[in-house]
């Protein structure tokens, strides 16, 4: 299990639970959040999938996430 990054357009509370149905339903993701404090709204996941995996889960949500590397 990893943690993978990603830069996201989720840029609120609602866009929080508009997203948390598709993340939490999905399995091999362990664990999630959002720093929506930070200007790129970096979304950590701990999970064994691909960073293009998880990205088309979030895709399904409606919102973009982008994998950046820390």
């Amino acid at each position: 299990m990893e943690t993978l990054k990603f830069k996201t357009n989720i840029k609120c509370g609602g866009c929080i639970a508009a997203v948390t149905p598709f993340l939490t339903a999905e399995n091999g993701i362990d664990k999630w959040e959002v720093d929506l404090q930070n200007p790129d709204r970096i979304l950590s996941v701990e999970t064994d999938k691909s960073a293009g995996e998880v990205a088309e889960v979030v895709k399904k949500a409606g919102y973009v996430a982008e994998p950046v590397a820390f």
